[in-house]
């Protein structure tokens, strides 16, 4: 077994190759990657456009020029926050536990971060945070976009959400417009070529290189640094771009199908291989596949140890999924969530439909194809109500897991600016 182990050692002549590649003047499919980073500037010039862009002032003035009622509700938020609105962890802890919470010691180490899917419309956001303040329950830490981004760019949505996130102390991800949904592929088409999109998510061919250009235009713009990667070759640009010191962040999408150790290891050695100097990587969200087990992720975090990305790394685990068009339901994995938490760190709990027992009560359960409407047809539609219901069902899942984790003595992230 030794003997076995010792066959897989990599000689250092192939990094050398794997170099040579990188470094030829010659090297079409590196020639043209450069040559779209080039149009925005050097890598220190579009950090500093996007640390200018992300500025709270400047989202606020972007958002006052398109939504000047917008701009209440977030100075409404801030003072909020500001006013110590929204309940504290620690006065979240003992409404749940009661005296018990003073004698329990909650392991930080293993906090699973809140996250709720797809953050849409500002609205619900201000939505939720009126919840929150009502109810005495928790903002997430995470939320996750998948809204056409020239849509939300053009009504404001875009610059409020960013600075909401601010405001209230979380990250999020945004889903830009070059993915499997946008006529890549031009063979494809709605569900009767379906099984079209098994062969691959749609960034054929140069759409790749619209994805890096589509990721700079709003990082430069906006200071959006998080985004969803649904390709193998966006990935790989994702890991060049940062190796070159633009500043992006990426979360691997559930639709690359990672479903087992071996694919997270393949992921994972490629994000050490262009790490910079001080070990930082830009991929810091693995979004599992939905028929993923806690075993797997047991094994991956094992060797995510190993490569020094544990504290990198997010593993963000689908708790409960939109009720239509994706999985079987019911589905829910709030119990393995719980087991998991016990022993390995770094987990986002992911809510991207309400619990089953609620959705099937809804006339309008929620559903994913619903991402992929524009907002004006669902206000024609008078779907606007039933889709606000829904994310608020997905706010009330996430909730559900913060009281299932804290009845169990363990920890979570919610909005830190909220609930400190």
């Amino acid at each position: 077994m030794t003997d076995l182990r010792h066959r897989l050692l990599i000689p250092s002549t192939r990094l050398d190759a794997i170099n040579a590649l990188l470094l030829d003047p010659d090297m079409r499919v590196i020639d043209d990657f450069l040559a779209v980073v080039a149009r925005y500037g050097s890598p220190e010039e579009i950090n500093r456009k996007a640390a200018t862009a992300r500025q709270l002032p400047a989202l606020l003035d972007r958002v006052a020029q398109l939504r000047p009622d917008y701009v209440a509700d977030l100075r409404w938020l801030e003072e909020q926050r500001d006013q110590g609105a929204f309940i504290s962890v620690a006065d979240y802890r003992r409404a749940v536990l009661g005296p018990a919470a003073a004698a329990t010691t909650f392991a930080d180490e293993f906090a699973v971060t809140l996250e709720v899917s797809a953050a849409q419309y500002f609205p619900w956001i201000i939505a939720c945070a009126r919840k929150a303040i009502d109810e005495r329950s928790l903002m997430p830490g995470r939320w996750i976009k998948v809204r056409r981004m020239k849509e939300q760019e053009a009504d404001g949505d875009l610059p409020a959400i960013a600075a909401a996130m601010q405001i209230i102390g979380a990250s999020y991800v945004e889903t830009l417009d070059t993915k499997g949904s946008d006529g890549a592929n031009v063979h494809l088409g709605g569900p009767d070529t379906i099984t079209g999109y098994f062969g691959g998510v749609g960034q054929p061919n140069d759409y790749a290189l619209k994805w890096l250009d589509e990721y700079l235009y709003y990082y430069t713009n906006y200071g959006v640094t998080q985004v969803l990667n649904l390709n193998p070759g966006t990935v790989l640009l994702g890991y060049l771009l940062h190796r070159l010191g633009v500043d992006i962040e990426f979360k691997i999408s559930v639709f690359m199908g990672n479903d087992n150790p071996y694919a997270a290891l393949w992921t994972l050695l490629g994000a050490k291989l262009f790490a910079r100097e001080d070990g930082a990587s830009p991929l810091i969200g693995f979004n599992w596949s939905n028929s993923v087990n806690n075993e797997s992720m047991e094994i991956t975090a094992q060797f995510r140890q190993a490569l020094g990305f544990s504290e990198i790394v997010r593993f963000e685990h689908h708790i409960t999924e939109a009720y239509k068009s994706i999985v079987r339901q019911p589905y829910s994995r709030r119990q393995e969530l719980l087991d998991l938490a016990r022993h390995v760190p770094n987990i986002s709990a992911k809510h991207e439909g309400g619990d089953p027992e609620v959705e099937i009560t809804r006339d309008h359960p929620s559903d994913i194809l619903d991402y992929f409407r524009a907002r004006e047809e669902v206000v024609a539609s008078g779907d606007w109500d039933r889709l606000t219901l829904n994310f608020l069902d997905k706010y009330d899942a996430a909730n559900a897991t913060a009281r299932a984790l804290t009845e169990r003595g363990l920890a979570f992230v919610a909005a830190q600016r909220l609930h400190e």
